[in-house]
């Protein structure tokens, strides 16, 4: 007999409303504020609710994290915005075209571009909303253009007049329909995923997708469902915030939005839907008591979400789920790309191609400063591709090698370049010693960030970067609070305290030498036991802790030596720009990086030299603001799509076609070059060894047989 009935109960009450309970106590404790500015924290959480509840239900249907909620909304918004300033449509109709094109928006991306990764693994997919992300605020950006408007900030409110003072706020009919429709859409939610078959589906294809879909439910027409309604949700929360708050174009939208649910979610466990609701709006209030402590200082709330995440990553049970478990996923698309087989390389015509491709590549870069030797910007340009290829490297160590996505790269590399700075011109280092101060704290920094997901699978380094990455921007590396990071400009250091560095060309040099060292040292790595076991938890985290590998161990290591990289690549970036501006390291940046790294190709440095130059192109020849963003995000969604290992696999791709021509040739059988076309042609009974040699069914059975009486 049960003695104490009710501690199930408690338990689950404790479960939904503790998380909410200990922010409404860190508001009231730390950032007191007057009655009226709760309302207003109440309304701002119910609208982060529903873009938190849009994200655990696309969580529950496809096990992935949206990182495209928030602009799933902005677009039909700005479409209904602009039919109403610019049109002089009728508010309620301009909203129902909304509500429509949200609908529409919904089911149009998980046809055409989520269900292309179906059966891709969950990371892949998740990387892919990241470039979804910024495609959408590319089409926010240029929908104003239609109407030859330009795309500036709106404010949208309903025609309803109402005033109701409090001090110190005055409260309008749109913080009423704030109120109205945001617990009106919630309810109509939870009923939903309780009483209709739609919600009990959801719930049967998010824990087991394919035996869902063998018990007879539609799974693919479901999750178009989920995505509209996400979509939907989305619509409201930003049209009714376009009232309260006004409405951002663009991605100043995106980070802290994105931020707040991502924090409800990691306090709701992702999938309870009243946890993440409830803290989703004491977030709000936390959010309305440090804007009233800190008005002077908005972005010092994001400080504040960074620690709240931290905390509750670090607090987070391990998931037992079966379907977490299946969720945890290898990164498929970064193929590592295979040498050349030995059976060719040491042969004299490869040898020699290979030898006079390194020269064509070596002596083009050592001719570089030359011809641009009457153009100063081109060879700073060129020193910033360079210090750009070394800040991919750092991503494929990490992301490409162990599988761990990071979207605040460029906060390390900031780190790496404050550091940097205050050396040389503090201490006066010389510029060998300032490139391994800054690499050596940059790293213990990584180390330490990475320290609340390393228990943890699948996603969860990317919502730790994230949140890093703001609070970097906001707090860590702000010069308003920290009187050490240099704000002056800056000399470039002395290399062996007799070389100067202070040309253009003579710091490109010293810029490409250092990647050659980098490269060298990183192959070396690849070549160890360390890069072996690098991607084998990339591959399978299980099956590499059943050979005695220590993942933890594993893990903060990747981050380490990632952030050894950056932070070298910081502080040659911030001597070549001669100053330290934190603008340049914003979370906005590190999205581009991260784009860049994808879209070159993870599995490879030729690939992290093809982003850089992606990246540095497209900021430096595309017209505008809106071009950049629609090419990162176009550019990451085609090359998911279409090239999975980016744009370095065509190179090898092209490679290797050209070694099995060379192999017909000569007559030379290359199995691992061969094995597809051998596949391909061989005949529908034939059987595949491990070895990649073919033979018929009749062959394998009489080999079978010989084994068997042999033994």
């Amino acid at each position: 007999m049960n003695r104490w009935p009710l501690m199930p109960m408690a338990r689950r009450v404790g479960t939904v409303f503790l998380p909410a309970i200990i922010l409404i106590l860190v508001q009231v404790i730390f950032f007191p504020m007057p009655p009226a500015l709760v309302i207003q924290g109440v309304i701002i959480g119910l609208l982060g609710a529903l873009v938190a509840v849009g994200m655990a239900l696309i969580y529950r249907a496809n096990r992935v994290l949206n990182f495209a909620q928030a602009q799933l909304g902005l677009v039909p918004v700005v479409f209904a915005a602009t039919l109403i300033v610019d049109s002089g449509i009728n508010y309620y109709l301009a909203v129902t075209c909304g509500l429509l094109s949200a609908i529409v928006l919904g089911s149009v991306i998980e046809i055409v571009i989520i269900r292309r990764f179906f059966r891709s693994p969950r990371l892949i997919l998740t990387v892919a909303t990241i470039g979804l992300s910024q495609l959408l605020v590319a089409f926010s950006l240029f929908l104003p253009t239609f109407w030859d408007s330009q795309p500036v900030a709106l404010v949208v409110h309903v025609p309803i007049s109402f005033q109701v003072s409090i001090f110190p706020m005055v409260f309008t009919a749109d913080d009423v329909s704030g109120i109205l429709f945001s617990i009106l859409t919630l309810v109509g939610i939870a009923l939903m995923l309780r009483f209709t078959n739609i919600g009990i589906a959801v719930r049967a294809s998010a824990e087991r997708a394919d035996r869902a879909n063998l018990l007879g439910v539609p799974v693919a027409r479901l999750q178009t469902v989920v995505w509209a309604i996400a979509a939907v949700m989305s619509f409201i929360a930003v049209m009714l915030e376009a009232g309260i708050l006004g409405l951002p174009i663009g991605l100043s939208l995106s980070y802290t939005v994105l931020l707040a649910a991502l924090s409800a979610l990691v306090l709701g466990n992702f999938v309870n839907l009243p946890a993440i609701t409830v803290s989703a709006v004491a977030l709000g209030v936390l959010q309305q008591g440090v804007l009233w402590d800190h008005v002077n200082d908005p972005e010092y709330f994001n400080l504040v979400l960074a620690i709240v995440v931290v905390l509750a990553l670090l607090f987070r049970r391990m998931s037992t789920s079966r379907a977490d478990n299946d969720s945890t996923s290898t990164w498929v698309a970064s193929d590592e790309i295979r040498p050349i087989p030995n059976e060719l390389r040491f042969l004299r015509p490869i040898r020699i191609m290979r030898l006079i491709a390194f020269l064509a590549v070596g002596i083009f870069l050592l001719l570089i400063p030359y011809l641009f030797r009457h153009d100063v910007g081109n060879q700073l340009k060129a020193s910033a591709v360079v210090v750009f290829i070394i800040i991919t490297i750092s991503l494929v160590v990490l992301t490409g090698w162990s599988g761990q996505i990071s979207l605040g790269q460029m906060s390390f590399v900031a780190f790496g370049a404050a550091v940097g700075a205050y050396g040389t011109s503090v201490w006066h280092l010389d510029a060998v010693l300032a490139l391994l101060l800054s690499g050596v704290v940059t790293a213990v920094i990584a180390a330490i960030i990475s320290i609340p997901t390393l228990r943890l699978k699948g996603i969860f380094p990317a919502v730790t970067t994230l949140a890093f990455a703001l609070a970097t921007t906001a707090y860590l590396l702000n010069a308003n609070y920290f009187s050490w990071i240099p704000v002056d400009r800056l000399n470039r250091p002395q290399l062996f305290w007799f070389i100067t560095l202070d040309s253009q060309a003579s710091y490109y040099y010293f810029s490409l030498g250092t990647l050659g060292v980098i490269i060298l040292g990183v192959q070396g790595i690849r070549r160890s036991r360390t890069g072996r076991v690098l991607m084998a938890i990339r591959e399978n985290e299980r099956g590499a802790q059943s050979y005695g590998v220590n993942v933890i161990r594993a893990k903060l290591l990747a981050f380490t030596i990632s952030g050894f990289i950056a932070g070298i690549a910081g502080c040659l970036y911030v001597h070549l720009l001669q100053g330290f501006d934190m603008s340049v390291y914003g979370p906005d940046q590190s999205i581009l990086v991260f784009t860049a790294a994808v879209v070159g190709g993870l599995g490879s440095l030729l690939g992290a030299g093809l982003g850089a130059v992606y990246l540095l192109g497209g900021q430096w020849f595309l017209p505008s603001a809106q071009w950049q963003v629609l090419a990162s995000g176009a550019g990451m969604l085609l090359v998911l799509m279409a090239l999975p290992g980016g744009l370095g696999s065509v190179v090898f791709r092209l490679r290797d076609r050209l070694l099995r021509l060379f192999a017909e040739r000569k007559g030379i059988v290359v199995p691992s070059l061969l094995a597809d076309s051998a596949v391909e042609n061989s005949p529908d009974d034939a059987v595949v060894h491990s070895d990649h040699s073919v033979m018929t069914q009749e062959d394998a059975e009489a080999a079978l047989s010989n084994e068997v009486l042999g033994s």
